[in-house]
């Protein structure tokens, strides 16, 4: 089940300020890297579809698969608003962890920290079985997650974000409660949204439990679902991990 109900509908205001040109300038290289012929992509968790329009606009085929009804909408209107990529951009409402396409991929990618909701083994085991189940030989399956040494030295910490739009004021406090012995972080939203226009405020209510992962049980996942681990790296910088890469990017080449 979606952990995005109402939280939904202002997801874009709440991430405005993610480069999302960025992580695709980065995701791009990576596949140019180790699947340069690459051109179909399955993205597991598209969310509101931002990630796939910027990889179309680079000229990729994407399919996005997403839980959340109201964040495949937004994908939908986000294609819609962009005739010029229409053919080159899907959508479909799935589970990442069940879903079955009967159609192969040259890259399956899994972004924003995605694989991080997969928060036990049986449902990480799935991820990466529905992964290798559409990736072509010699294609890759990239994800970013929670470091889990970097959540482990840095402790997670109340965090409280505010944005404006001309219709509402949106205030989203973050409150994290550490569950080490599931390898889990389960983060408690609050959010408070004033509709300037009827001079109301409503307070949402919504639980994300994300998992952190180590560099050992990766390569693991990706050996018994017939990957090669080919890059673990800081995400965005291409560093070598470190204590402090909250964000780490792993890539697997099918075998």
């Amino acid at each position: 089940m979606s952990v995005f109900g109402a939280y939904a509908q202002y997801y874009n205001a709440l991430y405005h300020d993610k480069n999302y040109q960025a992580e695709t300038v980065y995701l791009d290289a990576l596949i140019k890297k180790f699947a340069p012929h690459a051109y179909a992509i399955l993205e597991l968790g598209c969310g509101t579809g931002r990630h796939a329009l910027e990889l179309a606009q680079k000229g990729y085929a994407v399919h996005g698969i997403d839980i959340s009804e109201e964040m495949l909408a937004s994908a939908q209107a986000l294609c819609a608003a962009n005739p010029a990529y229409e053919n080159k951009l899907s959508f479909s409402w799935a589970d990442l962890r069940t879903v079955r396409l009967e159609k192969k991929f040259d890259v399956v990618a899994s972004l924003f920290h995605v694989m991080s909701y997969q928060t036990t083994d049986c449902d990480l085991r799935a991820a990466f079985e529905t992964a290798a189940a559409h990736v072509n030989v010699g294609g890759l399956f990239i994800f970013d997650f929670w470091y889990g040494p970097a959540v482990l030295t840095q402790g997670s910490q109340v965090r409280v974000k505010r944005i404006e739009t001309e219709r509402v004021k949106v205030t989203r406090v973050a409150e994290p409660e550490s569950q080490e012995s599931a390898n889990c972080v389960n983060v408690n939203f609050t959010i408070f949204v004033h509709d300037k226009k009827d001079n109301t405020t409503t307070e949402l209510h919504e639980k994300h439990a994300m998992r952190y992962l180590f560099k050992p049980e990766v390569e693991a996942l990706f050996a018994q679902y017939g990957f090669e681990c080919v890059a673990f790296e800081e995400w965005l910088t291409g560093k070598q991990q470190v204590s402090s890469s909250w964000g780490v990017c792993a890539v697997g080449r099918k075998l």
